[in-house]
């Protein structure tokens, strides 16, 4: 990824940011451990390269949320949004190369983690494997950034310097089992944490179906600075059609989406760790 800076004139009228950008630091005083944060056993499963993962379809709660307050309390605000539906939770471990394997991340590296999760283009070719059909299939088709949910315009994706602490962006996104959609993406940057809260604009459908309503689906995905990795969460929250069978089958295929993110994330983190060090 090109790491270049946006004139914030041009994107005026597409970022709302709703905090002046946080003054950088060259690293956070200290990070929380990987067993701090999900516990021993929990942790342990994480080093030896297992991915958590739940699904439940009937009054949900969070199992494997990280015990990080600013994630917790925006995790909470999230599920007050929507009525109870489905929840697809997945846990996994990011490694920091043996460079980067210190008690917190640079300002450097932080920025870079940042500006590759603003890369929505990026996700254009993305595959995830798909049970129904029992093969890898292309999860987004088209992914952009739009000036605004009415014009559409595409715009370049976005780069910052200094993380701001809030920020929101449109996307328009073809997803070949939902169809092409639009959504809005919120962002969070604590000193130790990423948050990314994705929302439905425009109704998911599969064929005819209108599986999720509009505004009725948050995907959240929080990335935490565990000083020699990074813990990434994912959720998913849905309330879906009540169809027979149609909520097994979009928890099946949020998980499967789940693992498609973190592995594209896992990319996305290797570069940017290395564009942080050759700064």
């Amino acid at each position: 990824m090109l790491f270049l800076d946006s004139p914030r004139a041009a994107w005026k009228a597409v970022l709302f940011v709703l905090f002046a950008p946080l003054i950088m630091v060259p690293a956070v005083a200290g990070a929380l451990s990987l067993e701090e944060l999900t516990g021993p056993e929990a942790a342990a499963s994480l080093r030896a390269g297992e991915i958590l993962s739940q699904v439940q379809l009937r009054n949900p709660s969070p199992a494997l949320a990280p015990r990080h307050g600013e994630v917790q309390a925006l995790l909470t605000q999230t599920l007050a949004e929507l009525e109870k539906g489905i929840m697809v939770e997945s846990l996994s471990r990011y490694e920091k190369p043996p460079s980067a394997a210190r008690p917190a991340w640079t300002g450097a590296e932080r920025a870079a983690v940042f500006n590759s999760a603003l890369a929505i283009s990026s996700l254009a070719g993305i595959q995830y494997y798909s049970a129904s059909r029992g093969t890898m299939r292309t999860f987004y088709e088209y992914s952009r950034v739009i000036d605004s949910p009415d014009s559409r315009r595409e715009l370049a994706d976005p780069f910052y310097a200094e993380p701001p602490a809030n920020l929101s962006l449109y996307a328009r996104q073809k997803d070949l089992t939902f169809g092409d959609n639009l959504y809005e993406y919120r962002y969070h940057a604590g000193p130790d944490s990423l948050v990314f809260i994705q929302r439905n604009l425009t109704p998911l459908k599969a064929g005819i179906i209108s599986a999720v309503g509009q505004d009725k689906l948050r995907s959240l995905v929080a990335v935490i600075d565990a000083g020699d990795s990074l813990l990434v969460y994912a959720v998913s929250l849905a309330r879906a059609a009540a169809l027979p069978g149609l909520g097994t089958r979009i928890g099946n295929s949020f998980t499967n989406r789940a693992q498609a993110i973190l592995g594209w994330f896992n990319t996305r983190a290797d570069a940017a760790f290395a564009e942080a060090q050759g700064r």
